[in-house]
């Protein structure tokens, strides 16, 4: 097992020193020249500074991010990136829990939070001066610390180490074919402040030594512009990006030269999933992970590429279980023979395809080591970790998401998924949107609650949309109320913000 942090960009600047590293607008930079400023950002970080602390990256999905966050890493300090489009309450309160001694942010962002203490850090400061001495790095030493919104209260960070890190890098690696190589151009239009952006994006270039081509904020017809012009191989994606390309003139020819493009951070809904397909005749890979998981822990690629409406499997080195609110294991995938006989979790029960919706809990190398900042609630002695996600197992063996355990509906005791509301109403020519939240109810406990965002003019009414229910759903299932609403709160990658909603 390596002690040693791995330093992706050092690597890759050793490899391929003359191949471009990043493209932002009409800035190219060689991974030779990242590697020499990532090496002069890390001296000036060290300065006035002690192993593990951390550094806070307010920065959009720039090259000076990726400097920075590099050069955190390099240094032997913790980055800790975060949403430049915060409040200042939102910044203020993160600043502190982590107990960031530095801040790197733009002026504008450093003039809304008016710090005393961290130190404030422009990104030009880290492009000269005088250098300290980077401090060492190991593997199992915290890398990363990422803020998870969570469904209700103020977010946790998550920790993730270095090796945690690499290890999701190497898990993707060992998919055959590959879904990432260094010859590959890749689209970062994720944002750099969240796990998938972070790693999946950033990282894995760094780690393959590919180019990225930034993007900071996401418009649809420029964003194919610069896929057709800087000629990208590989795209990662949230649905709402490719159902908004499959709506643009000229897609097809667009993402010619594309020959991954991978979905995640939410559901894709099957319906935009084959439009998309019938529009560009490109098969979207999909994932499915968690900020904790460094962050991928499923992928179609792994089983079915052209499936829809599945999270695929388990990656090589994850295992996992779906496992019932009383420890009973319905089924299993990815275990190695040592886990086999795992008699916690009883894994000499026959399982097979085709199973009841279970809780998703993971074992493997890429998981987060607890929150900051005593690693509570992280994975167990044995290494298992229950991410709150409910799936079952399709007839083929594929894993089928479901909810969110803090999601979940009990209506006089049974189980009402919000997910299976939501897809129904989403289905209605007069829904362009829907989220269902719980809300009590005297006689049955609890009761699903819809918003709904209409998609016609005059709209829909609630009474319309209640009867169209109930030629779909069992009577326990309906939602007690419909409302309809302009729009609904959503994060930054497109999720919706129930929290926001209750």
């Amino acid at each position: 097992m390596e002690n040693s942090a791995r330093d992706p960009v050092r690597t890759s600047a050793q490899q391929r020193p003359d191949a471009p590293a990043l493209i932002a607008g009409q800035t190219v930079v060689t991974w030779a020249e990242l590697d020499e400023r990532v090496s002069t950002a890390a001296g000036r970080l060290a300065v006035g500074t002690a192993p593990g602390d951390r550094v806070a990256l307010v920065l959009g999905n720039t090259v000076d991010f990726a400097v920075a966050y590099f050069a955190a890493l390099r240094a032997g300090l913790v980055a800790v990136p975060l949403n430049p489009g915060y409040t200042a309450d939102e910044l203020t309160f993160a600043l502190s829990d982590s107990g960031a001694g530095r801040v790197v942010a733009e002026d504008a962002v450093l003039g809304r939070l008016r710090l005393a203490e961290p130190v404030a850090v422009p990104p030009a400061a880290l492009r000269s001066g005088e250098p300290g001495a980077p401090h060492p790095v190991a593997a199992d030493d915290l890398a990363v610390l990422l803020y998870t919104s969570g469904t209700s209260g103020r977010p946790k960070g998550a920790m993730l180490t270095h090796r945690a890190l690499a290890a999701n890098h190497d898990q993707l690696a060992l998919i055959e074919p590959p879904v990432l190589a260094a010859t590959d151009v890749v689209l970062l239009a994720i944002p750099f402040f969240h796990a998938y952006g972070l790693n999946t994006g950033l990282g894995a270039i760094a780690h393959y030594g590919a180019c990225g081509v930034l993007v900071d904020r996401f418009e649809p017809a420029e964003t194919l512009e610069l896929i057709a012009k800087h000629q990208v191989t590989a795209v990662i994606g949230v649905p709402s990006m490719y159902t908004a390309w499959s709506r643009e003139a000229g897609v097809r020819s667009a993402l010619a030269t594309v020959r991954t493009a991978v979905c995640g951070a939410a559901p894709f809904e099957p319906a935009d999933a084959v439009r998309f397909t019938a529009e560009t005749g490109k098969t979207v890979l999909i994932g499915y992970g968690l900020t904790e998981a460094a962050p991928v822990l499923t992928t179609t690629a792994v089983s079915h590429r052209e499936k829809t409406g599945s999270i695929g499997r388990p990656l090589p080195g994850v295992s996992l279980v779906l496992r019932t609110a009383d420890g009973a294991v319905l089924w299993r995938d990815g275990l190695a023979a040592a886990v086999e006989e795992d008699a916690e979790l009883d894994l000499d029960l026959e399982v097979s395809a085709g199973t009841d919706p279970g809780e998703i809990v993971v074992r493997g190398a890429n998981l987060f080591s607890g929150y900051w900042p005593d690693g509570r609630d992280g994975p167990d002695a044995d290494g298992w970790w229950g991410t709150g996600d409910i799936a079952y197992a399709d007839a083929d063996g594929d894993l089928v998401l479901v909810d969110r355990i803090g999601e979940l509906i009990l209506v006089n005791g049974f189980n009402v998924y919000p997910a299976e509301i939501e897809r129904v109403l989403d289905a209605h020519p007069g829904v362009a949107e829907a989220a269902v939240i719980a809300i009590p109810d005297q006689l049955t406990g609890q009761a699903p609650y819809a918003y709904v965002v209409p998609a016609l003019d005059p709209p829909p009414t609630p009474a319309e949309l209640q009867v169209y229910c109930a030629g779909q759903l069992a009577r326990f299932k309906l939602p007690a109320g419909i409302e309809l609403v302009t729009e609904l709160p959503h994060s930054p990658i497109g999720k919706v913000r129930k929290g926001a909603l209750r």
